[in-house]
């Protein structure tokens, strides 16, 4: 029996070291199983991290070579050149381009007389000046109109029907007016346009209304919820915006007069608040007012004042586009001792990266500016910044463009295919719907 026993207990301790050692095996099994899992997931994170690494080196790489292809190119123009950017001026005819100067402004700017009796008729001047832009090598001008809406709406021979601002507010729908203002950039578009200046985002005030006449949406937040839907309706529909006028008006008539602003805190704070909320949709640009403000460096036009464009605009709301001046041969400024050439030198000093001007003329600007640029290295900065900005607006609305050479390096060009984006029958469609929208809610 004793013998029987021990042999059982012997059995046993056989059978639970075999049974323990495989336990131990496949536990080791599972251990190895699990690290090397774990190490390869370690190396696919590992690997996703340097892909990510490299992904984002990549891209700052192409930033860099692109920007420098930006420094390159504008170092290649002329002094004349890169200061003739800086001017929007107004432009002869309507029919076939024709230059009044050697030095291509920056931009025109269209009035009435200069729209054509016909879409294809637009098409074709506007491609006139392109063209004479590419046998010539230059930079085409960005095109610009004041297509606000109600009695400031440049191209109403033309587009659909585009109501005032006050009343595209009053319709209570920013879907239908987002949608009405996406057809307008699409018929701008295919004309040719690429920059609109609007929408007036200043609040409607008793300071302003008569001066503004339906050019507000209104209060506070109807200039914030349609101001924003104007915004990006045409922006993201390749033409530029523009806001105006900061950072306001009065009822005195910038055309024969100065205004003054002599706001109460609650006002003040109102107009700032409906130009920052603005300003954060990236609009293209800002227009400055001619307007002085009291208690604000109260003496000088605010396009002329390093403190509104400069110290306010850029630092404190952080805005990062073109700012423009309005135009310089208004009354306002011509008639209160700030000539043409004055009022540029004033603009550039305050920060202002794009001049108007009503004429058609800029020669004796440019000369003004060049000799400052010469003799004022700070001001040779601020027009070199100046030019930069307009040039990346031109990269962004097509009108310059990125290529590869040989070498595998990025050059800036001008982009001789830009006429081949406007288009008549595109334009036709977007004005038979603009026009179904407006007799079904208007």
């Amino acid at each position: 029996m004793k013998k029987n026993s021990t042999a059982k207990k012997f059995l046993s301790a056989v059978i639970t070291i075999t049974v323990l050692s495989g336990i131990f095996l496949l536990s080791s099994c599972k251990a190895k199983k699990l690290r090397e899992a774990r190490q390869a997931q370690n190396a696919k994170e590992l690997m996703t991290h340097q892909n990510g690494r490299d992904i984002m080196q990549y891209i700052k790489t192409v930033r860099e070579q692109k920007n420098s292809a930006v420094w390159e190119f504008i170092s290649k123009l002329s002094l004349e050149e890169k200061i003739g950017q800086l001017f929007v001026v107004n432009i002869v005819g309507g029919s076939s381009f024709v230059p009044v100067e050697e030095n291509i402004a920056g931009g025109f700017l269209y009035f009435g007389y200069n729209i054509a009796e016909t879409p294809q008729a637009m098409i074709d001047f506007n491609k006139s000046v392109n063209n004479y832009c590419f046998e010539h090598n230059k930079i085409p001008p960005f095109l610009a109109a004041d297509q606000e809406g109600g009695y400031v709406t440049r191209l109403s021979s033309l587009n659909g029907t585009l109501p005032s601002q006050e009343k595209v507010a009053q319709l209570q729908n920013p879907s239908i007016a987002k949608r009405l203002y996406e057809l307008q950039a699409l018929q701008m578009k295919n004309l040719g346009f690429n920059m609109n200046l609007a929408p007036v985002v200043e609040v409607c005030t008793p300071d302003n209304e008569k001066f503004l006449n339906k050019r507000s949406f209104g209060s506070l937040d109807d200039v914030q919820i349609y101001g924003t839907d104007c915004v990006r309706a045409y922006e993201d529909n390749g033409v530029g915006t523009v806001i105006k006028h900061f950072p306001g008006n009065t009822n005195t008539d910038p055309h024969t007069g100065l205004p003054q602003i002599e706001w109460e805190q609650d006002v003040f704070d109102m107009q700032m608040n409906a130009f920052c909320s603005i300003i954060l949709q990236e609009p293209a640009g800002v227009l400055m007012s001619h307007a002085r403000v009291k208690a604000h460096d109260e003496l000088v036009p605010a396009c002329l004042s390093k403190y509104w464009v400069t110290d306010i605009l850029r630092n404190e709301f952080g805005y990062k586009g073109i700012v423009f001046s309005d135009d310089i041969f208004m009354q306002a400024l011509a008639g209160n001792g700030y000539p043409p050439e004055k009022a540029a030198v004033m603009a550039i000093q305050a920060g202002i990266d794009c001049i108007m001007i009503s004429e058609k003329r800029i020669g004796s600007c440019v000369e003004i500016l060049c000799k400052n640029y010469k003799a004022d290295r700070d001001f040779a900065a601020l027009i070199e910044k100046a030019v930069q900005r307009i040039i990346n607006y031109k990269i962004k609305n097509g009108i310059l463009i990125y290529e590869l050479n040989t070498l595998g390096k990025y050059e800036l060009k001008v982009n001789t295919a830009l006429n081949d984006g406007f288009d008549g029958e595109a334009f036709a469609a977007a004005r038979e719907e603009n026009m179904e929208l407006y007799r079904n809610n208007f």
